[in-house]
């Protein structure tokens, strides 16, 4: 008789981390889905989190086939860093905020099926956003779960991110509530780090002019103590002279004073 070792059916499960779909259906969309994560990853830089993007979500144990794949997910108190799919059951966490970039085409998925998903989940907050303006009014359209079911956004806030929401253009603008300050994305961090280095540049220049300027003023007050000091130097002499003379005068018994 033969002994077996027994396998677990996890160990036999095998979970994708990719179905060969597009990542977006078009460039707004990609640029929007890219722009937000790249914004995130760098606010949360610092934080026990993580940002995904349409990375697989695995929510049921020994299921692969129950998955949705989110455009942008942040999850809390994990390890950052990212991961090839996202298993809640290893985790431990749901995610604490999703972003959809949604169009006309997948308007019924994403305002039914992922949004029940969402909220049976716990996802504490969902966020659609619209970048070409097809379905959702003024592009933006949030839910926050309260108790069991979500309630519709109306402050603009994300309240675990504890930001605001604004959208600009094709992109949506994240601000920190408690300064008013704009989350940059990459282009204006290119940009405002070109300004730093311009503005690095011209205040060293300034100095250099100033350094300049100082020692030109500390060579005009070195001339001018040397002239001066000639001119000690002249008088002196000259006075010399004229107490040699007086003495000569007065060796030969002639009194320098009735000189005139």
């Amino acid at each position: 008789m033969t002994a077996t070792v027994p396998v677990s059916v996890e160990s036999e499960i095998f979970y994708p981390s990719a179905d060969g779909q597009p990542v977006a259906e078009t460039y707004d969309h990609l640029y929007a889905l890219l722009t937000t994560l790249e914004v995130l990853k760098q606010y949360l830089a610092n934080r026990r989190a993580t940002v995904l993007a349409n990375q697989f979500l695995y929510y049921a144990q020994g299921f692969p086939k129950l998955r949705v794949a989110p455009d942008v997910m942040v999850i809390f108190d994990v390890a950052s860093g990212g991961r090839d799919n996202y298993k809640i059951w290893e985790e431990g966490q749901v995610p604490t905020v999703i972003f959809e970039m949604t169009s006309f085409g997948t308007k019924g998925q994403d305002e039914i099926f992922k949004k029940t998903l969402y909220e049976q989940l716990g996802v504490k907050e969902y966020w659609l956003f619209d970048p070409k303006g097809e379905w959702v009014e003024q592009q933006l359209r949030g839910y926050r779960l309260r108790g069991e079911i979500y309630e519709p956004i109306q402050d603009g806030r994300s309240e675990p991110l504890q930001l605001r929401l604004v959208v600009e253009g094709r992109l949506i603008g994240f601000y920190r509530e408690a300064t008013g300050e704009k989350l940059l994305i990459p282009g204006e961090l290119v940009e405002a780090l070109r300004q730093e280095v311009l503005a690095r540049q011209q205040a060293e220049e300034l100095v250099e002019q100033e350094r300049q300027r100082a020692e030109q003023e500390r060579q005009r007050t070195e001339q001018e103590r040397q002239r001066a000091e000639q001119e000690r130097q002249r008088a002196e002499q000259a006075e010399l002279q004229i107490e040699q003379l007086k003495a000569r005068l007065r060796s030969l018994n002639v009194d320098p004073d009735t000189i005139e």
